[in-house]
């Protein structure tokens, strides 16, 4: 038993999720048996089994090919919106960011502090198109301003 739960409501939960991220047929893998997009979505399930509020994801795409990565971006969004879960998400990517963000934080380098927050005011659902809007564009370019300016800041 794990953190008062049995075994069979961990499997069923397990299942659960799987099918939530689309792995369910590969369920008795290993992780080094499924691609970087596949260990990705087993991690977002294996996360939504334990039922926290907040998942923190520390710059989970970044290994992923362009195209994977935007996948992975799409089927997070879709996880959100059925699951309405806190996710801290950390990138260095500008787009993502603004793609999948209500907020973004923009830290400091050194010492790490909050420089600005800015709040993301596009409509959901999102998707892939939204991205070639003037007011996505807009808000990048707002991202980028607070960047450069910390940026140049350092010397």
């Amino acid at each position: 038993m794990l953190q008062g739960v049995g075994r069979k409501e961990w499997r069923r939960r397990a299942e659960q999720f799987l099918r939530q991220v689309g792995l369910r047929e590969f369920a008795h893998k290993h992780p080094h048996e499924l691609s970087g997009g596949m260990q990705q979505r087993a991690a977002i399930a294996r996360a939504l089994c334990l039922g926290s509020e907040v998942m923190l994801m520390d710059e989970p795409f970044a290994a992923l090919d362009a195209q994977t990565r935007d996948l992975m971006q799409a089927e997070l969004l879709q996880i959100w919106e059925r699951t309405e879960k806190t996710v801290l998400f950390v990138t260095h990517s500008i787009e993502e960011a603004a793609y999948l963000s209500d907020r973004v934080v923009v830290m400091t380098a050194r010492p790490g502090r909050t420089k600005n927050v800015l709040k993301i005011q596009l409509p959901r659902p999102r998707d892939y198109e939204m991205r070639l809007t003037p007011e996505f564009n807009e808000i990048k370019l707002r991202i980028w301003e607070v960047l450069k300016e910390e940026l140049t800041s350092r010397g």
